[in-house]
């Protein structure tokens, strides 16, 4: 009895630990992911789409790199299944939301391709509880409907004229980012693949097509600010904001790590009103649905996973 007693303290404290250190690396790729938006918006006002994924998957390779030449961890032997398994997760979750996400905010108001493809984690959280048998469907139900009815709310932006204002590859581009992504969350952690092994290959796939995609449009390099802004893109937000994430949801898959995430379009969405962005009340509204339907399904997963 008495070992049985030490033994269960022992397991507190460990599990303890993992989610703070679950929660740390969520909360630091948010922080990340948060000034997304507002640096894309600054240099897509002067450059091409293709050169600043070129400098984002650039960034991030390095980064990878980087990670990986530090990392002592050895790989654990996987068949080729599994590899290919492992670098389409990779290939969908960075190479394809990126993409997409800068091609939205090219063609359409950054501020509401921003919350669009930032859906992500309510697609994450439906999906999951769907899976898991949730507590209260009906709730869970209304929320994703909401989230929904927010989405068409931005996307209409409350204009008189029609909705669509922006190009419809924005929209679509929106939207399909926010699958990729919430496809990448829901797998990162069903794999035994460490994070900067399945991101690497994916981000050094990305520097040869945005590569190729600069030659197409014409290719100048950029320098100075500009130069540093893009490289940071690519290390900060696409490089460490998706390691951590990653490391994040390896150490805890959970409702607790998931939660954090729906703080991203909020601390971006200020973060873009605060250059000047502005949204019409209509989209507004939206933009209120769309938060707080994340934050509500968010609660509900991680109150599910805790009464498990």
């Amino acid at each position: 009895m008495v070992e049985h007693r030490d033994r269960a303290p022992s397991r507190f404290f460990r599990h303890g630990s993992g989610s703070i250190s679950a929660l740390a690396f969520a909360a630091g790729a948010v922080a990340l992911w948060s000034t997304n938006a507002l640096v894309g918006k600054s240099l897509l006002a002067s450059h091409p789409v293709s050169q600043v994924q070129f400098l984002q998957f650039t960034g991030a390779a390095l980064v990878f790199a980087a990670i990986r030449l530090m990392s002592r961890e050895r790989a654990a032997p996987v068949t080729a299944g599994a590899a290919l398994m492992a670098l389409a997760i990779g290939f969908i979750g960075l190479v394809g939301t990126m993409v997409l996400q800068y091609i939205a905010f090219a063609s359409m108001p950054v501020i509401e391709a921003n919350l669009v493809a930032y859906t992500w984690p309510l697609m994450v959280a439906a999906a999951v509880i769907a899976l898991q048998n949730p507590r209260r469907p009906a709730l869970l139900g209304l929320a994703a409907v909401v989230g929904f009815i927010g989405v068409a709310l931005v996307i209409s932006g409350g204009r008189n004229q029609s909705w669509l204002q922006g190009e419809l590859v924005g929209y679509v581009a929106a939207f399909g980012s926010a699958l990729c992504m919430a496809f990448y969350s829901i797998m990162v952690g069903r794999v035994v693949t460490s994070p900067d092994r399945l991101l690497l290959p994916s981000s050094l796939i990305g520097v040869v097509l945005t590569f190729l995609w600069c030659a197409r449009d014409g290719f100048t390099w950029l320098v100075g600010t500009d130069l540093a802004l893009g490289l940071y893109l690519g290390a900060g937000p696409m490089g460490l904001g998706y390691y951590f994430w990653s490391r994040a949801l390896k150490l805890e898959g959970s409702g607790k790590v998931a939660v954090v995430a729906y703080l991203t379009p909020i601390a971006s969405t200020l973060l873009l009103t605060l250059s000047g962005e502005r949204l019409t009340i209509t989209a507004i509204v939206g933009a209120i649905l769309v938060i707080g339907s994340c934050v509500a399904v968010g609660v509900e997963r991680s109150e599910a996973e805790n009464h498990v």
